[in-house]
């Protein structure tokens, strides 16, 4: 079973998303409202299979959060999907600093393409 976490702080895209996710299967999500809060998860739990992850968040952003998981190697090797209202060219730019990040995603989601992409994750994730 795929173990999703999704990190996000806006709690109706979070409620649009796990019901979104939820008709495609994936039962096993879990959220977290900033990046301080998704890296007391990774702190606490086994590493997701993938994580969605906003970048425009309080506490701890998208981008602190991932400079934090390299920092501390927590989950390094887990797949990053960026779900965000941003297209700024820098942050589409940044993103490729991070290995992990695979896929950059504005919102609002398309559920059908995260299913795709999510679908991909796991099958390389049962390969290895």
């Amino acid at each position: 079973m795929i173990k999703i976490l999704l990190i996000e702080d806006d709690e109706v895209t979070n409620f649009i998303a796990k019901t979104n996710l939820e008709k495609f299967g994936y039962k096993n999500i879990s959220i977290a409202l900033n990046g301080q809060e998704g890296l007391e998860y990774l702190k606490n739990n086994n590493c997701p299979d993938v994580i969605i992850l906003d970048i425009n968040m309080p506490v701890l952003d998208g981008w602190d959060f991932l400079e934090a998981t390299r920092k501390l190697n927590f989950c390094t090797n887990v797949p990053v999907i960026i779900a965000t209202s941003s297209s700024r060219e820098d942050d589409v730019a940044r993103v490729r600093t991070f290995e992990n990040v695979m896929e950059y995603l504005e919102k609002p989601l398309n559920f059908k393409e995260l299913n795709s992409i999510i679908s991909k994750v796991s099958s390389k994730s049962v390969d290895s």
